[in-house]
């Protein structure tokens, strides 16, 4: 019978470092906060946000050769822009993000972690210019990338800032949800 080598010992120090582990927690988080926002669940995504969470939407405009900043919140502003979703005039159409996490770096002193990831946008129209011929159509809405810093606890991982840094440079009527 052939003896199997231990290899535990190698697995343990090279899958499951500390650092991993926060990236790995940093992926779920940003993964969860899509799921989320696709799901409109506002609160829980706001909840995944710590206390002093910045958040922006920008494009760069080369016609006028500067940024345009579509929203820059705080945490506060964001819970008060939620609790009045139900009462703007909005576009229903649901949204899907497709966000894939590119890069994830852990401060040296292993309390915050930069994160970027890109993002594709679908939206499912309920309704279009012309209801009979658009209603049950997918279309490409938005492209970017995040831009997100998180503050890292034992088990959790809270989102400090996230700039949306859209390719497009023009936001369709009633978008008015984070994206």
């Amino acid at each position: 019978m052939m003896k199997t080598p231990d290899i535990s010992h190698a697995i343990a120090t090279t899958s499951g470092s500390y650092h991993e582990l926060q990236r790995s927690l940093v992926r779920d988080t940003i993964y969860q906060a899509s799921i989320f926002l696709d799901d409109q669940r506002w609160n829980e995504w706001l909840a995944l946000c710590a206390e002093n969470f910045t958040y922006e939407i920008k494009s760069w405009s080369p016609e006028i050769n500067y940024d345009m900043t579509y929203l820059h919140a705080s945490h506060k502003d964001l819970e008060s822009l939620i609790r009045l979703l139900p009462k703007h005039n909005t576009d229903h159409s649901p949204l899907t993000r497709h966000t894939s996490v590119y890069t994830v770096e852990i401060s040296s002193d292993g309390r915050t972690a930069y994160a970027i990831s890109s993002v594709v946008i679908f939206q499912h129209l309920l309704d279009g210019t012309n209801s009979h011929i658009d209603s049950g159509e997918s279309r490409l809405f938005l492209v970017g990338k995040y831009y997100d810093q998180l503050q890292l606890g034992d088990s959790s991982a809270k989102f400090l800032t996230r700039e949306v840094r859209l390719m497009n440079r023009r936001l369709d009527k009633g978008s008015h949800w984070p994206i």
